[in-house]
This record gives structure tokens, sequence and C-alpha cells, in this order.
């Protein structure tokens, strides 16, 4: 054998030397807990790309996952956060293999994937853990008298998905929440009004599951707030978006094929349509009769939160932008996603991290959703009540007059238009106790 046979096959064994040095470079660099409130998401930040299996076991209930290719002992780091859900999480193994096993309190069909670097983090094993506990209800509208309105409010991203990042290094989820908590504050203080929160807290929620969750709360409107960013710093302002007609008239077809949610998405009419699969174009037309009135209701409430906003920022874009953005999507909620200025742009990032800009935002979303709501009140609300008891004074009518047509007395109708005199005017409006 020559010495170039010799120099190349210790060529080789230095390149296998290297490359298994390199397969076993992984390692867990942190442990993060995500909780919420039907769902706990549990990240171990990798070195590298995780190679796992993963299995269940029950009596007591456990989650074992099997590492590969690990180095550097079997101990876990400091585990970050906790939940209802974990007991604890532990590790053993021997040599390269690490065995990760979460105790659980309860049974949960974990799914458990990779995910590839993405800014701010690394590669991540992500273990997804759901738990199976009701959704709370609100009772069904036949049987509420005079209802409040339900807003769903989607604060953006959150705990393991981060958002954009601003200049600072601030991310988006670190601003749409405290806007969103404020709103939600303003709806709740107004009679007829009531917030549900989408998310409480910084965790995880799969854009899919923030449709469910306001569906579940049974929203008359969902609005999701959220910061913009582009790959240059200038761009800056607000702007709404609304669910653009192509993505529309695919979402329809898609519901029309999930026969089993049709009693979800039709409302009292499933009761009507039994038979989904030859009553199909009843079932198409209502959903089209639905979605196209979420559609409009959505594109009225977009105009009014401009108008309100752009009293307090810059708008980026004066009249609602149509997208196919997946939180806009269901066919039975009015949807709008509310971008508060550009977290990217140095100025509007500064003033997006400051408390009194977000509580103004916060109080320009309120003012127009109680203005279009005043306006458009769903029939069994509350504002629907109040806004029927309202009269338009006619020629040749009197306060007295007035007072004994609807059985009110001339006192409560003075006291509730704030009225001096019995003095009224033709045209004006007044309020009916």
């Amino acid at each position: 054998m020559n010495n170039n046979y010799y120099n190349f096959k210790a060529a080789l064994l230095s390149l296998l030397t290297l490359f298994s040095f390199t397969a076993l470079a992984n390692q867990v660099q942190g442990v993060r807990v995500w909780p919420s409130p039907d769902n706990t998401r549990v990240v171990f930040d990798m070195a590298g790309e995780p190679q796992h299996k993963s299995f269940s076991l029950d009596k007591p209930d456990r989650l074992v996952i099997d590492l590969t290719n690990v180095k550097g002992g079997t101990s876990l780091p400091a585990v970050n956060g906790e939940s209802s859900l974990i007991k604890a999480i532990r590790s053993s193994g021997s040599g390269n293999t690490m065995r990760i096993v979460l105790d659980l309190t309860k049974a949960s069909k974990a799914n458990v994937f990779a995910l590839p670097p993405t800014p701010p983090y690394g590669h991540r094993l992500v273990v997804d853990l759901p738990d199976d506990q009701p959704q709370r209800n609100l009772p069904p509208p036949a049987i509420r008298a005079a209802r409040d309105i339900v807003i769903a409010i989607d604060a953006g991203h959150g705990g393991e998905d981060p958002g954009s990042i601003g200049p600072s290094g601030i991310y988006e989820k670190h601003i749409t929440l405290p806007i969103a908590r404020q709103l939600a504050q303003l709806i709740d203080r107004q009679p007829g009004m009531k917030a549900m929160m989408v998310r409480t807290n910084d965790y995880y929620i799969h854009v899919n599951r923030r449709t469910e969750i306001a569906r579940g709360q049974q929203a008359d409107l969902l609005v999701s707030i959220h910061a913009d960013a582009f790959t240059s710093p200038q761009p800056r302002g607000a702007s709404v978006w609304v669910l653009s007609l192509r993505r529309a008239t695919t979402e329809v077809g898609r519901m029309l094929e999930q026969t089993e949610r049709h009693s979800d998405l039709l409302g009292g009419v499933a009761e009507i349509i039994k038979d989904s699969a030859n009553e199909r174009y009843l079932a198409q037309t209502v959903l089209d009769l639905s979605m196209n009135h979420s559609m409009v209701t959505a594109y009225q409430v977009a105009n009014e939160v401009l108008s309100e906003l752009g009293r307090v920022t810059h708008l980026h874009k004066k009249e609602p932008q149509a997208a196919s953005l997946g939180v806009l999507k269901a066919p039975d909620i009015p949807s709008i996603l509310v971008e508060v200025g550009f977290i990217s742009n140095p100025q509007e990032e500064k003033q997006l991290k400051s408390p009194s800009h977000q509580t103004q935002l916060a109080r320009s979303l309120f003012a127009a959703l109680k203005r279009h709501f005043e306006k458009s009140p769903p029939a069994d609300s509350l504002f629907a009540q109040q806004r029927a008891r309202e009269h338009r004074v006619s020629a040749g009518e009197s306060l007295s007059l007035l007072a004994q047509r609807y059985n009110v007395s001339v006192d409560e109708l003075r006291s509730i238009n704030q009225l001096t005199s019995d003095s009224i005017r033709v045209g004006q409006t007044l309020r009916i106790p």
C-alpha cells in the first residue's frame, strides 16, 4: 500500500471522528413551562436538532421522552415556570442517551415535536399537553334577557411565540397583552358589554384555537391586537385588517366539508338542517349569509377603529385592508386585526412601550367598538333595548303626552333627559326610562 492510501485512510478516520463528535454535540440548555387555561406547553431548548422518541404511561400518568446523541450528562437545567398539570420533570440516562420523564397530575394526549431555530430561539423540542377541562360557556342567548355584547380580545402572539422584536429588544407579545387588558377593563365597565380575553397571560395559543375560544364564548366580535414590523425602520402607523373575499370563500367551502361542526357554525338553523349531506345547498346558503354578515360588520367596525386611532396615532393605512389571515377566518364571528403601530420603527417602538400611549390606544379602540354597537346592536342585547327606548319628537307632542304614552312620569322623563323645563322641540330625541 502506498502512502497516499494511508493518508486518505487517516483523513477519513479523522473526518468520521469529527462527525461523531458533532453528532454527539447536542445538549438540553433550558426547560421552560408555559401554562394556559386549556393547554400546557413545555419547551426544551436544545444545542442542536433533537433526535427523540416519546410514549405515555399510566398508573401513575407520565410522559417519557428519550433523547439520543446527548452530551454533558443526564441532569436537566432548572425548570422555568410551572403548571398544575405537571408534578415534576426529571431525567436519567447513560452514555449519550437521556430519558426525560414528565410526571402528570392526570392523563393528557401529548404532542411532541421539534422546532427549527427562530430568533430569539434556537433548536427546540416542544411538548403540548392538552388539559381537557370544559370551556367556560355563557348561557345560550335564548335564555338571556337583554344580554351583554361579548367582545373577544385576542392579544397577539404569546409564550413560545414572541412575535416581532423591536430595535431595543422588546417583544410584540409584551405590547399586545397590556393593551388588550386595558381594553377589557374599559369594556367590562360599560353596562351592556362584556370582554372575553382569548389569552390572559404569557402563553402560546395556536391561531386556529383563538377563533374556537371566541366561538365557545359566543362572541359578537373578535378583535386581535398586534404590532407591525418591516425590514427597514421607516414604516410607521396603525392599520386595521379584515378577511379577504378569497379567504372567506375558501373557509366556507372548508366548513361545509366539516359536517360534524355544522351545529356550531349554523347555530339554531342546524336543528332544521338535519341531513347536511342532502341539504348541502341550504347549509351553504346559511354559511354564505353568515360570512357576508361577518365581513360587512367587520368592515364597519374597522372604519370606526381607524377613525378613533387616527386621533391618537399616525395611520399607516387610512382604509381597512383585506388579507388572508387565520385569526380572521371565522364565518360566524365578525373579526378584525388591529396593528397598533410598527415595533420596527424606533420612535414608534418607544411610543408602544409607553403605558400612557397604550392607554390611549385602548381607549380609542373602546370608543370605536362602543360607537359601532350603539349604531348596530344585536337584537337581543341591552344596547338594542336601550336604543329602542328612544323617541324622536314629532309636531304636536308634549312631555306630558309622551309620559302618558310610555306609562312613565313627567319627572322621570325630565330626569333621564336632563331637562330643566317641560319644553321639547320637534326632531329632538328623548330617552325613555
